[in-house]
């Protein structure tokens, strides 16, 4: 199969296209024909090793002390199962799925094995492949601090920085299903976009002061690591909460505390990847609740360009990569040669 992989850290030129083995899947495992990826913050992040300020060490014990531990990346992907392991049950060959394999990655590639009672589920029939790939990073990072760690409640108020990201424009529209009254934080030309995902108010943080005077919400979240909690704090009413999903090193470190002695709350930590949260989300968006933004698509060929456009910084919601063109799965012919190789 082709995949792409790394071997040291580096902008998107250190991705390379390469040949492996097809995977076969272990008795409770499945194997997974790839439709959709994206590249994602998470592999950017893995990619580049750039770090917040006092967290590099940090990041090359997490991602690979001398070179990458993890060389296929991609943490998110949609496609259809073509072989299932003797244990598995919940699952056959020809369902359309979702899989969320978040630090692990791998989805960088035509085929993945996944554990079928892990971060996988059913797509559903009214969501597309490339939509689908773009669900499970930012939406369950959203749902997780939104909803799970900052316990976000119907009328509250709450400020998004970042809001057209791809964790931004899910926190957009979970807070607004969950009932809050939503500021978003963006750039002019990124504004109508979260308006149409449900933001009430936006901030061009070009031409405005995010933190506008006198007024403060009873959720801050920085998705992005702009909003220092010395800036922050001024915004956050009393008993309010500061949800730093990427901030700088010292919040990371000492944010509670000082959140604390102001009488205020901070919520952090690393986002869950775990299954339930991914059907979560993946309910809502067959609902319509929410739908991911794509900025752009590009072929699996051009992965690099992919890459390279998410290393400018400037991307709207989510970059997806088409694996397989138009969901075409292999004909048997097709099968038989690939057995042959």
């Amino acid at each position: 199969m082709f995949a792409y992989s790394y071997t040291q850290y580096g902008s998107s030129d250190v991705i390379t296209q390469v040949t492996l083995p097809q995977p076969i899947p272990k008795p409770n495992e499945v194997l997974i024909r790839i439709f959709a990826t994206t590249v994602s913050a998470g592999d950017w992040r893995a990619r580049s090793l750039i770090m917040p300020k006092g967290l590099g060490l940090m990041g090359r014990l997490v991602f690979g002390l001398h070179g990458p531990r993890k060389p296929i990346l991609g943490t998110e992907f949609s496609g259809v199962i073509e072989e299932i392991g003797i244990n598995v049950t919940n699952y056959q060959i020809g369902d359309a799925v979702i899989g969320f394999p978040g630090a692990a990655f791998g989805a960088h590639a035509e085929f993945i094995t996944m554990p079928a009672d892990g971060k996988l589920t059913l797509k559903p029939d009214n969501i597309g492949f490339e939509h689908a790939a773009a669900i499970p990073f930012g939406a369950t990072t959203a749902y997780d601090f939104l909803v799970n760690k900052a316990k976000l409640q119907q009328g509250e108020t709450v400020l998004i920085n970042g809001a057209s990201g791809s964790v931004g424009s899910a926190c957009v529209q979970i807070a607004k299903h969950l009932g809050a009254h939503v500021t978003a934080v963006c750039s002019g030309g990124n504004a109508e976009i979260v308006r149409g995902l449900g933001a009430d108010h936006v901030i061009d943080y070009r031409t405005q002061d995010v933190i506008e005077p006198g007024i403060q919400y009873d959720v801050v979240a920085d998705t992005v690591g702009t909003l220092p909690w010395t800036r922050a704090k001024h915004a956050i009413r009393d008993g309010g909460k500061m949800v730093l999903i990427a901030g700088i090193t010292s919040d990371m470190v000492l944010g509670g505390f000082k959140a604390r002695l102001a009488g205020k709350k901070m919520v952090g930590g690393v986002a869950s990847e775990h299954r339930d949260i991914l059907e979560a989300v993946v309910k809502l968006a067959a609902q319509g609740v929410l739908q991911p933004v794509i900025d752009r698509s590009y072929a699996f060929d051009d992965m690099k360009a992919a890459h390279a456009h998410v290393d400018t910084g400037h991307k709207k919601g989510n970059v997806v990569v088409t694996v397989t063109p138009h969901g075409r799965a292999r004909s048997p012919v097709e099968k038989e040669c690939q057995a042959m190789v």
